[in-house]
């Protein structure tokens, strides 16, 4: 088990990695103490020297904390166009290599999505297309390890390989399949969406988008913009978790009870103690100001289900994606998500399942259902698509 260590280790590798059509990487990280992932190690792996039979091309462990080292070879790598770079759920690690370089590996091959387009379910994992496809075990037994720490130990360096070097037989069967059933344009509309640095920006003035509230009084949400405005620039900056500074829950009461002083900050029941206090007491109150003050107020999201009989077209889209997605053999959640269909019924058009391969397998017919120019049936078992008279 190889580790490099030095820029020019790395570089030697890559020159190797870029004579051959493919080469697998995986990328092990912390993220509990801080705003953006440490980087703590790479793996990757190239493919077997002689067909899928041989022991394999080389595999590597590469240090990004050893003293010294570029990443700039492997960066050289990813903008490499006649390799492909062969990831399993690929966003954390591109997140990673973005903010620490605004670089993407491209092209990108995701074998969790490519799993997904050729039938294995749901967000299939890693261990499950070893199991169905490597036909190997896999020893998970490292993989709540801390990586930062030096040396590796040996179960860590042997874990950390299998993730890349199982992946090469994934990738060959799941391009094959891919190849076959001519769905390689499917994948590449996935990868289109990972390597949009749109993807991976998270903007403070955007982020009261994601908070889940009861109310929908616009001064409510105000103060909740203002709120989330506030703790996303201060994890941000000071890399730090948005939880250290203070929880959904938390911001939630703050904007119900408005505290205007550090003395209603200390009734919080949420609040965690060093949020009382100094810079982040101070930045709650001025957030909690400008939402009461500001005349720029949110509209709420329209309620759901919006009009009458949207929740049953919602069932019955629910009902036509599956039928749909049975017969292409592709995982349902891939095509369109329950808020997805839920806005379609409601009459929402701004959405992937409208789109693409989507739109084929699924998006085209749930508009004309939607629009009451088919039906649904059950005939010998199964879900049919009648059309409608007219």
């Amino acid at each position: 088990m190889r580790t490099l260590t030095t820029t020019a280790e790395l570089a030697e590798f890559c020159e190797l990695a870029k004579a051959q059509p493919y080469v697998t990487l995986d990328t092990e990280f912390l993220r509990e103490r801080t705003y953006y992932s440490r980087l703590c190690l790479i793996q990757a792996a190239l493919p077997p020297a002689s067909g899928p039979k041989s022991a394999g091309g080389p595999a590597v462990l590469i240090d990004p904390l050893a003293e010294g080292l570029s990443l700039e070879p492997l960066y050289d790598l990813f903008r490499h166009q006649p390799t492909v770079k062969v990831f399993h759920a690929a966003r954390q690690d591109l997140e990673i290599f973005f903010h620490d370089a605004g670089v993407f590996p491209d092209p990108l091959f995701d074998t969790q999505i490519a799993a997904m387009v050729c039938g294995f379910g749901e967000q299939v994992g890693y261990e499950t297309l070893v199991k169905k496809i490597a036909r190997q075990p896999l020893d998970k037994s490292s993989r709540f390890t801390d990586w930062s720490h030096r040396p590796l130990s040996e179960a860590q360096a042997t874990y950390a390989l299998a993730d890349v070097t199982h992946l090469r037989a994934i990738y060959e069967y799941l391009a094959a399949q891919l190849e076959k059933t001519g769905r390689a344009p499917w994948l590449e509309e996935e990868a289109a969406v990972l390597l949009n640095p749109e993807t991976y920006i998270t903007r403070p003035d955007e982020a009261w988008e994601r908070i889940r509230t009861r109310s929908g009084s616009p001064r409510f949400l105000a103060v909740v913009r203002e709120l989330a405005r506030f703790r996303e620039t201060y994890a941000q900056e000071r890399d730090v978790p948005r939880s250290r500074v203070y929880k959904d829950d938390a911001l939630i009461e703050l904007a119900s009870t408005k505290p205007v002083t550090e003395a209603d900050l200390a009734k919080s029941r949420l609040l965690l103690r060093e949020g009382r206090r100094g810079d982040i007491a101070a930045g709650i109150l001025a957030a909690v100001k400008a939402g009461l003050e500001t005349r720029d107020l949110p509209k709420p999201a329209p309620d759901e289900p919006g009009r009458p009989g949207n929740a049953a077209l919602a069932e019955l889209l629910r009902v036509l994606l599956k039928a749909k997605a049975d017969a292409a053999g592709v995982a349902a959640r891939l095509i369109a998500s329950a808020a997805d269909l839920d806005a379609l019924a409601s009459g929402g058009r701004d959405m992937p399942a409208l789109h693409g391969w989507r739109a084929e397998v699924f998006g085209n017919d749930a508009l004309r259902l939607a629009a009451g120019e088919i039906a649904l049936s059950a005939q010998d078992g199964a879900v049919k698509v009648v059309e409608v008279p007219r």
